[in-house]
């Protein structure tokens, strides 16, 4: 960002060399301002005034500042930015003479992968990132012994009687700690609590079958959760529109493969152990910041409480690692990342594809951190959130002599690069599929097995679930896995006679011979409250241009007593494009200006008839 800048100045103010001002000052602020000034030694007055050099470097004071220069939109900026405090950063001293060694780049696939943009390193850097405080702390369990200490222990001789009395109550406290009974290949220690009064609860899969067909650029999942055990004392129950919270775990092969590379013994990783923690809200998910103790095993940390292959990397992670490199090449690389003359391959590395813990750990194989200093930076594993698809107050099937209750869901397996196998999926919706994967093949071999999903009632009261609440007309717009909630809608609809003929739904779709969700479930008159939008197919339509070409549906609908329109799904792409499809019908049917038409809609938000739920 500062090199950007440097440049687009530089070219702006090319061949400018303005006078100095002979009079006194100005006390009006300078824009620019250079290093060097405050090294310079007061001279004489001149009787000619000295020229020089306009400066071009400009103290950016906040994304306003960059936006000015770049002339970039915030949405450009936002995509782009990393976080990382590039707008900030100064770089080295200014005026010194810069030497650089010669540094050998580590030779393996996992490092290439990450593509670091160096030329050469300097032999000094500066603006290290501190090395990060360790916040967890991982002990051996010390059972309290029944052997009485010798006579001539260092305990026995002078010591401090409230030291020996802290000792022992510390050692009484851990003997009576021990590890929960609970089976963590199914479901999270209790620990990872969502927030209270919710705890996660391992529901099981009553059935699940694919939604997309051969060919659909992403596979979607259908999913028939059984919660007719899940524990009252919520209060709160499921609702049409509202959302689950799904404790999805890190996948078990990647756990087991940074357990290897870290080189923790076979025989520790499931073994328990105590956890301290100074501050802070892990392990736990949206529990207090407080220190904490508590019986664990490695294994149960790295699945269900941090998050491995979702964040970019930040600089404290690779501070840590460069403390714990032994190759000094490897070592002058991840420092260098860590200061200021790194920062714009820094930010570069951090804006692109994201890298997996094991991937950087592959990359700079002579860094083997402990794995509690690992545990005190990564992110925390957190839930994902997924809509109903059904009408929760009427699901219902019989087995085993049993009515069983069921929520219904759907999920899209989001895929990114993997620098070793082409692709990985994602965090959640990777379990998902791999859920899904196992029951279908035992069912397609004959077996019964019975396979969970850890979860809990997480958003009953969010903005879909909230407006279901009158029976004025409706419009549901939606694409992809977004028009998944409305299925419940239209099923409870459809059911009431007042409002047969008072709900609409624009859904949008790839190509409707793979990618259509739900076709034929939606109830009776599927066909007159539905259309079908196809981008890849037919006249190739997307859904924020059917929302124009249904300007007197839309404008109807808006205007009518309890009139609400609805759109869910991906902000990017869709999300936005429906939110301009709808200010031009709000312009051409109101005969409004654009930002009149921006207003509108706003209020209309305030006012609880437009609502979006995107992502």
């Amino acid at each position: 960002m500062a090199s950007q800048v440097d440049r687009l100045l530089a070219e702006q103010t090319a061949g400018c060399i303005p006078e100095e001002p002979q009079s006194v000052s100005s006390a009006a602020p300078s824009l620019t301002y250079s290093d060097s000034d405050e090294q310079e030694v007061e001279e004489p007055r001149q009787t000619e005034p000295r020229r020089r050099r306009a400066s071009t470097r400009l103290i950016a004071q906040s994304p306003e500042d960059i936006q000015r220069i770049t002339g970039e939109t915030t949405t450009q900026l936002v995509s782009r930015c990393c976080g990382g405090g590039c707008c900030f950063s100064k770089g080295g001293v200014k005026g010194q003479t810069v030497e650089y060694e010669q540094v050998q780049f580590p030779d393996n696939d996992a490092y290439r992968s990450l593509n670091l943009k160096i030329d050469q390193i300097p032999a000094t850097l500066n603006n290290v990132s501190d090395l990060p405080e360790q916040t967890a702390f991982l002990q051996p369990l010390r059972r309290p012994s029944s052997v009485p200490s010798p006579t001539g222990s260092a305990l026995s001789m002078g010591a401090d009687e409230n030291t020996t009395s802290h000792v022992g109550d510390l050692e009484r406290k851990m003997g009576s700690m021990t590890l929960e009974n609970i089976d963590t290949t199914i479901e999270p220690p209790s620990f990872v609590q969502p927030h209270p009064p919710h705890h996660v609860f391992a529901a099981r899969i009553h059935n699940t079958r694919e939604l997309t067909g051969q060919g659909a650029e992403k596979r979607t999942f259908h999913f028939d959760l059984d919660v007719t055990d899940y524990p009252e004392g919520e209060d709160v129950d499921f609702k049409v529109g509202g959302a689950i919270g799904v404790s999805a775990p890190n996948e078990a092969s990647m756990v087991e493969e940074l357990l290897d590379i870290l080189m923790v013994p076979r025989f520790l990783r499931d073994k328990p152990v105590l956890l301290r923690t100074t501050k802070g809200r892990w392990p736990t998910v949206w529990g207090d910041d407080q220190a904490r103790e508590l019986i664990t095993t490695r294994r149960a940390l790295l699945t269900w409480c941090s998050d491995i292959q979702s964040y970019p990397p930040t600089k404290q992670l690779l501070r840590i690692l460069a403390e714990h490199a032994t190759d000094k090449n490897e070592k002058k690389i991840l420092l260098f990342l860590c200061a200021a003359e790194g920062q714009g391959v820094f930010c570069d590395f951090r804006t692109g594809p994201h890298v997996t813990v094991a991937q950087l750990l592959h990359a700079f194989p002579s860094s083997k951190p402990p794995l509690d200093l690992l545990l005190s930076v990564l992110q925390p594993l957190m839930p994902r959130f997924y809509s109903l698809s059904n009408d929760p107050h009427e699901s219902f099937e019989t087995r085993d002599g049993k009515q069983h209750r069921l929520v219904e869901i759907a999920v899209t397996v989001h895929e990114t690069a993997d620098w070793r196998t082409g692709t990985r999926t994602g965090v959640g919706s990777g379990f998902f599929q791999r859920q899904a994967l196992k029951l279908i093949e035992a069912q397609r071999k004959g077996e019964r097995i019975d396979v969970y999903i850890p979860m809990f009632k997480g958003l009953m009261a969010n903005p879909l679930a909230k407006q279901f609440i009158s029976d004025g007309p409706m419009l549901l717009i939606g694409a992809g896995v977004g028009i998944a909630p409305f299925r419940g809608f239209v099923q409870r609809r459809l059911k009431t006679a007042n409002c047969a003929n008072k709900v609409w739904v624009l859904q949008g779709v790839r190509d409707s011979l793979v990618d259509e969700l739900y076709s034929g479930e939606w109830g009776v008159h599927e066909d007159e409250v539905k259309r079908v939008v196809q981008s890849r197919r037919g006249e190739g339509r997307y859904v924020q241009e059917e929302v124009k070409h249904q300007a007197d549906l839309v404008w109807y609908i808006i205007n009518s007593v309890d009139g609400r329109v609805f759109v869910c799904g991906s902000s990017r792409g869709m999300g936005e494009g429906v939110e301009n499809a709808l200010v031009e019908v709000a312009m051409e049917k109101g005969n409004l200006e654009r930002e009149e038409a921006k207003e509108y809609w706003r209020l209309k938000k305030e006012g609880g008839q437009y609502i979006a739920e995107t992502w």
